[in-house]
């Protein structure tokens, strides 16, 4: 017996976007309420395809955090057009995981 995928809803991405918020710092947080966006579904074929895109969950300048559903895990891409993500990446990070190295960025300068 074989099991289908089927794409997260966004009810499943928000309780795993509070879980990752939950498990942040204070100064992480407030990185995260300035990138954040309302989760939205943008395009990157073909591996979004099946799930009508993936869903996006924050913004800065030319780069979008996305949850990839396939994989379960949030990733970051760099994109040149509002709706589609320039790049495929199958890492299976928890979103606190990738605000944290956003911090440490920042602070390396």
């Amino acid at each position: 017996m074989s099991t289908t995928w089927t794409p997260i809803t966004s009810e499943e991405l928000q309780k795993e976007i509070d879980a990752g918020v939950a498990k942040m710092s204070p100064r992480e947080r407030v990185l995260w309420s300035f990138l954040r966006v309302t989760p939205q579904k943008w395009a990157l074929s073909p591996w979004g395809d099946d799930g009508g895109g993936f869903w996006v969950v924050a913004v800065g300048g030319e780069t979008c955090l996305y949850y990839n559903d396939i994989e379960d895990g949030f990733n970051v891409s760099r994109f040149t057009r509002h709706g589609v993500i320039d790049d495929y990446f199958c890492n299976q990070d928890k979103l606190q995981w990738v605000i944290h190295r956003m911090m440490e960025a920042i602070d390396a300068g």
